[in-house]
């Protein structure tokens, strides 16, 4: 994806709290979000993040300045619908030309910054839901060092099954429970087999953790049996959240299987209030590359130009001093992750699935699919697991790392920074 003016890093806002040096939305960012005054009865709508504040679409439409027609103006139509939803049907042009209006607005100088002052609401005045109709959702296992370790409690003689590095391996979740960061998770009650018993009991899970993961919005549909190229794929994506991936772990441990999880993964999935988008990202586009050792793709899983800007290079980062210098002691860290939405979006659809506007059965624009546990070789992971006796014990390094990023409190916020 070419840069262009919307990326120029020199650009400014006539918002002061975007030009901030650890400002998380300055006007080369741009995220999209579904909001509403806290605590009030409004609907929610649609809105971009600045600086510290939301552009209420809605408001901005009326105010007349981003009615000057075309794909920017069909783009913010589209996010009027009930529920609010990003306009992920549309496609990139449209999405493209919303991008660059709404920085051409927001810059520093812009004539339009009478019109669009009391369109802004502070961020920490908002209630957030989330932004699409998902529907569809499929979760990816893309972590080779998360799948290994996984693979070792699991199954300690085989723990990388023989097609892990061959394809994109993924399960077709469900989109009803999937709700937005800080919404109140309920605990599954299901059978669990304990530790030493022959006969299951129904209990509530004592063994719950989330693990955090990268989500991709698709967008723009394809019918029913057509396959969708690899280099065509990027077409699909509007943008990348973060994603907060639930599991109950004792009752995964009984029911997984021989079809894999079901109660014990589909209670909840929390996702970020903001989506960036994918040509927000172009700076960030780095060589995806395989290890010389292992098996190459096959061809309809490869390109040269997912080899040249295949991946995007994502850091993660927390508001919490101590919680980063646990980060940056891990061996091989986990703050350094790659992200290849085009090749698990083609191999899910390469057998003509059809994909929902923002899911995946049917590409329409709701699908959702997760991009895999961030983890790195030595175990360590970003997680909260609750304590279950012996299963507590650290088992590596990076286990300890996770423990004690743990004791720091669960209410730690951790970003993800794009580099």
């Amino acid at each position: 994806m070419p840069l262009n003016e919307t990326h120029d890093p020199q650009l400014r806002s006539w918002l002061a709290s975007a030009n901030a040096l650890d400002a998380d939305f300055p006007v080369q960012n741009l995220p999209f979000g579904a909001f509403r005054r806290a605590r009030s009865q409004q609907a929610f709508r649609i809105g971009v993040a600045i600086g510290d504040q939301i552009l209420d679409l809605t408001a901005a439409h009326a105010s007349g300045a981003l009615s000057a027609g075309g794909d920017a103006l069909s783009a913010v139509q589209a996010c009027f619908v009930r529920p609010p939803s990003m306009p992920l049907d549309l496609g990139p042009t449209a999405w493209s030309a919303l991008r660059l209006a709404l920085s051409r607005a927001l810059r520093a100088g812009s004539p339009l910054q009478a019109l669009l002052a009391p369109c802004l609401l502070p961020q920490q005045e908002a209630d957030y839901a989330v932004p699409a109709r998902i529907g569809d959702y499929t979760d990816f296992y893309t972590s080779v060092h998360h799948a290994t370790n996984i693979g070792k409690l699991l199954r300690p003689d085989n723990p990388l099954l023989p097609n892990y590095k061959w394809l994109p391996i993924g399960y077709h979740g469900r989109s009803s429970s999937i709700v937005i960061s800080g919404q109140p998770v309920h605990r599954p009650v299901s059978q669990v087999l304990h530790p030493g018993a022959s006969t299951p009991v129904l209990a509530a899970s004592a063994r719950l953790d989330y693990e955090l993961e990268v989500g991709v919005y698709l967008g723009r549909g394809n019918a029913l049996g057509e396959p969708i190229a690899l280099d065509q794929a990027e077409q699909h994506v509007f943008g990348l959240c973060l994603f907060n991936d639930w599991s109950a772990r004792d009752v995964q441990g009984w029911e997984y299987q021989p079809l894999g999880p079901f109660l014990s993964k589909n209670f909840a999935s929390s996702v970020s209030p903001w989506v960036v988008t994918l040509e927000a990202l172009a700076p960030y586009r780095q060589a995806w590359t395989r290890p010389g050792g292992d098996p190459q793709p096959l061809p309809y899983l490869d390109s040269a130009a997912l080899r040249r800007q295949g991946a995007i290079g994502i850091e993660c980062r927390s508001d919490d001093v101590e919680i980063n210098q646990l980060l940056s002691a891990l061996h091989d860290p986990v703050t350094s992750l790659c992200v290849s939405a085009e090749r698990a979006m083609n191999a899910r659809l390469n057998g003509g699935c059809q994909v929902p506007i923002a899911g995946f059965a049917e590409l329409r624009g709701d699908h959702l699919f997760m991009r895999g546990l961030v983890g790195s070789p030595d175990g360590s992971v970003l997680y909260r697991a609750e304590r279950s006796g012996s299963q507590d014990q650290a088992e590596n390094t990076g286990r300890q790392i996770a423990e004690e990023l743990l004791a720091l409190g669960a209410d730690k916020i951790l970003q993800a920074l794009f580099h």
